[in-house]
């Protein structure tokens, strides 16, 4: 398990008006409909976010996580990854009895990709046409993350990914500029694991910015942000710091 059921996400270090909140359909950009959770900023937008979430897909810290983001002045959209095998949650979200073992394993890449495309094309739908997206990934969403910074088929701007795993990246360099959070007890991949791949994502000539927490477990900026409030703090100053610079070009 990534989190607890009921976590909840770390306060950015900036906040304003939330404007828009709440869950929605989306279409994928290969027909298939796709839970996704939706906040805006009061003010106008620089920069919007995909979200992309650790195995358990939708759950209710991914809404809250994109009001975050709201609250920090970026519009977010999170989406779910199940839409193709389990269809469509009845509540919105991903409940905790949600078997995410059987359906984890059929997720394709080119099923991401499309959810992708898409939640960009309504972060731009609702804002202006030429609006910077980065994606930020958690654990599963996080490998996503890595994995679409070398795919120069998807318009990105940036890419973060939360302690992901190599082995599920692919073999690309990045080719925009790339943010790897990861933690330095995580019991799932090894550090240097993560490490080598960010030295083989700069092969690319992309800035890719490597933040390793020393002690802190897998999944600290939400299972356990109450203990690492330092590092969280740091992590969003990170993000919003590479979001800034893709704004400007």
């Amino acid at each position: 398990m990534c989190h607890d059921t009921d976590s909840r996400p770390p306060a950015p270090p900036r906040s304003g008006d939330v404007a828009e909140r709440g869950t929605l359909t989306l279409t994928s950009t290969d027909g298939t409909e796709v839970a996704a959770a939706y906040a805006a900023p009061a003010g106008p937008a620089r920069v919007g976010v995909v979200l992309l979430p650790d195995i358990r897909g939708l759950h209710p810290y991914y809404v809250a996580l994109v009001e975050r983001f709201a609250e920090a002045g970026l519009p977010a959209l999170a989406v779910d990854w199940f839409g193709r095998t389990a269809g469509l949650p009845e509540t919105g979200t991903r409940g905790q009895d949600f078997d995410w073992q059987t359906h984890i394993p059929q997720v394709t890449a080119a099923g991401v990709d499309a959810d992708v495309a898409a939640a960009i094309a309504y972060l731009r739908g609702r804002t202006r046409a030429d609006l910077p997206v980065v994606t930020v990934g958690f654990c599963f969403g996080g490998s996503h993350s890595w994995r679409l910074a070398g795919n120069a088929d998807v318009d990105l701007a940036g890419c973060v990914g939360f302690y992901g795993k190599p082995e599920l990246t692919g073999d690309a360099p990045a080719v925009r500029p790339t943010l790897m959070v990861v933690a330095g007890a995580d019991a799932a991949t090894p550090v240097e694991d993560q490490l080598a791949l960010a030295e083989r994502l700069r092969a690319g000539g992309a800035e890719v910015e490597t933040a390793v927490y020393d002690g802190a477990p897998h999944s600290f900026f939400d299972r356990a942000y109450g203990d690492w409030a330092e590092a969280c703090d740091d992590v969003w100053r990170r993000v919003l710091a590479l979001t800034d610079r893709v704004a400007t070009g």
